[in-house]
């Protein structure tokens, strides 16, 4: 047996028919039917090499009646499967091929050997498949695939199990493909892909890339079309040059095989028919003849194969070139659409950061205590504004995968207060309880992205805020590990509101994607929770949603945070000390836009800090440099000498003084040029005046505080 599967691996189809030949004989005369059947399937394999479908399946047919005679279950199984293969790729007998296909299922079931109904039930599956029934195909390539996961140690050679892993994690991919589950159809793809390479399984390989190529080019991922396609054209072009090689060798054995089936009729009429071998000589020219047009058929057939690759390939070309192009557009118009986004944040904050601060300043003057109702809705309306901006720029960032994580040092329960604060106005507005519920396990200092998970509990909190009137918001954070270096906090956003549809809790963490809101007065941008999605992702969590209608909804997620033991928390400075200190203070604050002076000026008078204004960078160097400052609020942006660049000249002469930046543009786009220039820090506008304070107070020294605050 081992002779004839080496004769047909190399392709020698006259020494693999003559062996078969010699075994059915000498099995019909030692009457042991086994063997008897096996040469005859191996004699179906030859011809099913050979092209021959009509002789290969009457040799699985003979193998298949001496396979019943000896009661051989396993060669029956195999048997089903050959003629299943032979019936199933002729499109008017397909039922007649599943037919055989479920017979040989059917068995391995009767005698409990699951590991035989792997091959026949996948067959079944590509044949449904290849016929456009992806339905129908799916339980069976699934059942096969979940079968070869349970009986796979039962596998000695592990080429075969990949081989088989391999063409089923394909089928799986052409099946969610046809779904449009593209996440899940690329698993499938680029593992078959894997294992096909690993075992230079080519034929599978190229398949696997030709329908990944497919697949990325229906969801419209042209670039990775384009590298899937070439890899399947050079796996394709290893496929036809195995196949020209099969096809010349089987012209070559045809020619052989018809002369030694000459031959072997010819030994068997000379006992009976002597007369007749001039007859049989002229039989042998006409073979010898058909044989000839018969390669040269071939040949003319190769050449028409390679002159269709040809034009094939050339079409390819075509297709990576407008792949190509296409790639190259996208790229254009989305560096386009992030400048102007940067560009529409800058000139909006810039304004807004003028409206927010004297909002805030004329809400604390109270002469003016009976517009504070009006000077709130304006207030709530700006920071709304602002909160829109901030979507769609951090939506369009995620997009652009531009969002990266920084990790300094925080504060945790300063972080929730002052996101309480933040939402004062909606609270009254819808008549709202906040409570606070924060671990006293929990160590005051932590190190990651504050920014990030503030813009998360911020949509949360705005979330919960947004659905519920008269009611009740809860935020819990609350340790559930510690290991002295990492501790793993648990956060929760809870109300009482109306609850979320179990039909909707998919749909709203989609783009643009909201509920019906009783609340017109804030209908929101539908982007909140999307972004809560994102940015989770990027910490490594997930968001989980516990809602039922009419009974409120909670959002949770978990976030492993390193504990940051160099900080201890500092005591609380008594107002009125910080007021007299303040007062020996002087700030020079650099901005070219007037309002903005205004605003910052009025802000730090708050505070008693005595301001000194310059409204360009040069004028900013020749303040610095003929006067005592304490430290400097540096515009980033002005035009002649910018902010950074005044920033270096004072820095030349003045390496201590702490330089502030303020800036409309997003922190994530400039900070390393800041940071590169000299200055301390960085405050975005329009900002949180209770935050900017914290932010003066951290970097002024606070050597000359007396001794008993």
């Amino acid at each position: 047996m081992e002779r004839i599967e080496a004769s047909i691996k190399e392709y020698n189809y006259e020494k693999a028919i003559e062996d078969s030949h010699s075994l059915i004989s000498l099995a019909k005369d030692a009457d042991d039917q086994y063997f008897v059947s096996r040469a005859y399937n191996k004699l179906g394999h030859v011809y099913l090499n050979l092209d021959d479908s009509a002789r290969a399946r009457k040799n699985y047919t003979l193998g298949l009646e001496y396979a019943r005679k000896c009661n051989n279950d396993t060669l029956l199984m195999h048997s089903y499967n050959y003629l299943g293969n032979i019936y199933s790729e002729i499109p008017e007998s397909i039922d007649k091929g599943i037919d055989y296909y479920n017979k040989g299922i059917a068995l391995a079931e009767k005698i409990n050997d699951p590991v035989e109904s792997i091959v026949p039930r996948a067959n079944i599956g590509w044949t449904y498949m290849d016929n456009g029934q992806f339905e129908k195909a799916y339980p069976y390539i699934n059942e096969s695939l979940n079968t070869i996961d349970s009986t796979k140690d039962y596998y000695t050679k592990k080429e075969r199990l990949d081989y088989l892993y391999s063409q089923l994690y394909m089928l799986h991919g052409r099946y969610y493909s046809h779904k449009k589950e593209y996440d899940t159809a690329t698993y499938f793809f680029e593992n078959s892909i894997r294992l096909a390479e690993e075992d230079s399984l080519i034929l599978p390989v190229a398949e696997a890339y030709y329908e990944y190529a497919e697949m990325l080019e229906q969801k419209g991922d042209f670039e990775k079309a384009y590298r899937a396609q070439e890899k399947y054209t050079e796996y394709n072009s290893m496929v036809f040059e195995s196949e020209k090689l099969r096809q010349m060798e089987i012209a070559n054995a045809r020619f052989n095989l018809n002369g030694y089936r000459r031959n072997l009729e010819l030994a068997e009429k000379e006992k009976e028919y002597q007369e007749e071998i001039i007859n049989k000589s002229k039989e042998k020219v006409v073979v010898m003849i058909l044989s000839t047009l018969g390669l040269i058929f071939i040949l003319v057939f190769l050449y028409k194969v390679n002159r269709d690759r040809q034009n094939l390939i050339g079409k390819l070309k075509d297709k990576n070139r407008q792949y190509k192009k296409a790639k190259d557009e996208a790229e254009r118009l989305s560096l386009l659409k992030t400048r102007f986004f940067s560009t529409v944040s800058h000139e909006i904050r810039t304004p807004l950061y003028g409206v927010i601060g004297l909002t805030s300043l004329l809400l604390e003057d109270e002469s003016l205590k009976k517009h504070k109702g009006d000077l709130r809705s304006l207030k709530f309306s700006a920071d709304y504004l602002l909160a829109l901006i901030n979507d769609v720029l951090q939506m369009n960032k995620m997009e652009s995968n531009e969002v990266k994580l920084e990790n300094v040092s925080f504060k945790l329960k300063d972080l929730l207060n002052s996101i309480v604060n933040s939402f004062e106005f909606t609270r009254l507005q819808n008549k709202n309880e906040i409570q606070i519920e924060i671990d006293e396990n929990i160590p005051a200092f932590l190190i990651g992205d504050s920014v990030r998970l503030s813009q998360v509990l911020m949509n949360l909190v705005g979330n919960a805020m947004k659905f519920t009137e008269r009611g009740k918001i809860c935020i819990v954070a609350r340790q559930i590990e510690c290991d002295g270096e990492y501790s793993k906090i648990y956060f929760e956003v809870e109300d009482n509101g109306p609850g979320i549809p179990e039909s909707k809790k998919k749909v709203i963490f989609e783009e643009f994607s909201q509920l019906d809101n009783s609340n017109y007065s804030y209908q929101g941008t539908g982007l909140g929770l999307p972004i809560v999605k994102r940015l989770l992702r990027l910490f490594d969590s997930k968001i989980r949603l516990d809602s039922k209608e009419g009974e409120g909804a909670t959002f949770s997620f978990s976030i492993k945070f390193k504990i940051d033991n160099s900080k201890k928390e500092l005591p609380q400075i008594k107002e009125d000390v910080v007021e007299s200190f303040n007062s020996t203070r002087t700030i020079l604050v650099v901005d070219d836009n007037r309002i903005n002076q205004v605003v910052t000026k009025r802000v730090l008078s708050k505070k008693d800090f005595q301001c000194t204004v310059a409204g360009d960078g040069e004028k900013a160097i020749e303040l610095a440099k003929t006067n005592h400052f304490d430290l400097i609020l540096m515009d980033v942006n002005m035009p002649g000498i910018s902010g950074l660049e005044a920033s270096r000249e004072i820095r030349k002469f003045n390496k201590e003084i702490p330089i502030l930046a303020l800036t409309a543009v997003e922190v994530e786009e400039i900070r390393e040029e800041i940071l590169t220039a000299g200055m301390s820090d960085i405050i975005v506008k329009p900002y949180d005046v209770q935050q900017f304070y914290q932010v003066i107070y951290k970097h002024l020294s606070l050597k000359r505080l007396p001794e008993n605050v």
